[in-house]
């Protein structure tokens, strides 16, 4: 799934019908309170994505991991200005600004500010990587919040816990949900050439909280791992259960291909169509 970040839901009424006659118990499924739910949840954890994917490309970038980069980069930072402060030693605080408007090689348009406090050097297990944002946008979204890495390296291969705290997305509409989650990422390819990290992909697992403007909470587990590649925008595989008090749905990202497509079925029932423009 790749290009931009935000997700259409398109299916035939014929599928409304099938899946509204789906249920747990003897309450009816409202589609568009579990279809909206899920899709604010898509949204977030591709967003989140794009916040690992800028701080790798950062710290690449500014040489914090101590390995100057040798392969091509998805170049993201192309236009942003990058500053870090201490130029020596730990902490550092680095402030990533894309300015009113910086927009990536693949269509999508960053603005505002990004701060990242990284604690010591990033080859070391417990350092932590804490991400806030100021007035941040990624396409039509604001982003808030607290992302925290935390090192699990391991002799063959990077990992983190990454916790987002306090997490918000607001659309252009006004729309907004709050997400809480907890995940670890391990790197499952790349890793050989550690300063080049276009070739990188990313194994996701963990759970997660989302509740939206209208008061519509759920939980959700990853059930398959992720994969993100940092060749694709988005995620290109894997599958979330996002469960709630009476239904639940399965968001599924797809077999691997970048290809924008996913699904989501209600209660079982036949799965529609997510399109990831």
């Amino acid at each position: 799934m790749k290009n931009k970040i935000w997700i259409t839901v398109v299916f035939a009424g014929s599928l409304l019908i099938m899946n509204s006659c789906k249920k747990t118990d003897s309450t009816p499924v409202n589609l568009d309170d579990e279809t909206l739910v899920s899709r604010d949840y898509a949204f977030s954890e591709n967003l989140t994505e794009d916040d690992n994917q800028l701080f790798t490309e950062t710290i690449n970038r500014e040489d914090i991991s101590g390995m100057r980069p040798e392969g091509p980069s998805p170049n993201n930072l192309r236009c942003a200005n990058i500053s870090v402060t201490p130029v020596a030693g730990f902490p550092k605080t680095v402030i990533i600004d894309f300015g009113t408007g910086c927009t990536s090689p693949t269509g999508v348009t960053r603005s505002g500010k990004i701060q990242i406090v990284i604690s010591d050097s990033l080859r070391l297990n417990g350092t932590t990587s804490v991400m806030t944002f100021e007035n941040y946008y990624v396409n039509r979204f604001k982003r808030e919040g607290t992302i925290t890495w935390t090192n699990q390296n391991t002799d063959t291969a990077r990992g983190w816990e990454r916790k987002v705290e306090n997490g918000k997305i607001t659309d252009s509409t006004g729309h907004f949900w709050t997400y809480n989650s907890i995940k670890n990422v391990v790197q499952v390819a790349g890793n050989s050439t550690r300063a080049n990290i276009f070739d990188d992909a990313f194994s996701i697992t963990g759970t997660a909280s989302v509740n939206n403007d209208r008061n519509i909470t759920r939980t959700a587990t990853i059930i398959s791992p992720l994969h993100k590649a940092v060749a694709c925008d988005n995620v290109d595989e894997g599958q979330i259960k996002i469960q709630g008090p009476l239904h639940y749905s399965i968001l599924d990202f797809g077999n691997g291909s970048c290809d924008r497509l996913g699904t989501l079925s209600i209660d079982g029932g036949t799965p529609f169509s997510v399109f990831l423009r």
